[in-house]
């Protein structure tokens, strides 16, 4: 088989619909942010889940944004680079969930018990380190990022625009969480995972399309796009 630059471009639009639909199904019936979850196998699958899940979408928006470099401009890469930081810094903290935590849980309970309170906007009553910044900066790249990105996206009408909006308040609306109860974090991340299934079955679309040889001229000559993928 031929690696082409559409092919690569299906497999990153499959990837990113995965992403979306592992980051959708591991909110479901999701087990209390607390020690003695840490220690089950629910919560090792999940978060093996969850490190997947990033490592997928971060294959999965470099695809989106070089499918559109020519016409998202600075605000996509900018939003583009901060997504992906945001993704970054959650494969690090959701590999440590999946492989440090549990060990960890039955010598320093209470350490486990400050990282997770932390990762979830609380406030640590030991000693975590460097972890609290690590994850005010994840969850700043993580809502900037998909909000420039899927304004960009949605600008460039290259590919599904209810998608990258869907993804533009998706991440925006998780900051609510400041200020509301601990049962709105599993539903506030659902929007995100339909977001990026949507992206991802777009971007597949495109460069199915462009394979095949019928996909339309992504931009005029001014760069501007003629035809969008919905």
């Amino acid at each position: 088989m031929t690696i082409t630059t559409s092919r690569l471009g299906q497999a990153a639009g499959i990837a990113t619909a995965v992403a979306g639909t592992i980051f959708v199904l591991v909110q479901i019936n999701h087990p209390a942010m607390e020690v003695a979850s840490v220690t089950t196998t629910d919560w090792f699958v999940r978060s093996t889940a969850k490190t997947v899940m990033t490592a997928l979408a971060l294959a999965g928006i470099t695809g989106l944004y070089l499918r559109q470099r020519a016409t998202v401009g600075v605000s996509g890469l900018v939003g583009y680079l901060l997504l992906s930081a945001g993704y970054f810094l959650m494969f690090g903290t959701e590999f440590a969930a999946a492989f440090v935590l549990p060990t960890a849980a039955t010598s320093a309970p209470g350490y486990v018990n400050d990282v997770v309170v932390a990762a979830f906007g609380g406030h640590a009553t030991g000693d975590i380190g460097a972890l609290t910044t690590v994850f005010a900066v994840t969850g700043a790249a993580y809502v900037a990022g998909g909000l420039v990105f899927g304004i960009a996206t949605f600008r460039a009408g290259i590919l599904s625009r209810w998608a990258a909006a869907l993804l533009a308040v998706g991440n925006l609306s998780t900051v609510a969480l400041a200020v509301l109860p601990a049962s709105f974090n599993r539903p506030l991340a659902v929007p995100t995972g339909i977001a990026l299934i949507g992206l991802g079955v777009s971007l597949w679309r495109d460069q199915r399309r462009e394979a095949s040889g019928t996909l339309a001229p992504a931009a005029t000559a001014a760069g501007r796009p003629q035809a969008a993928v919905r």
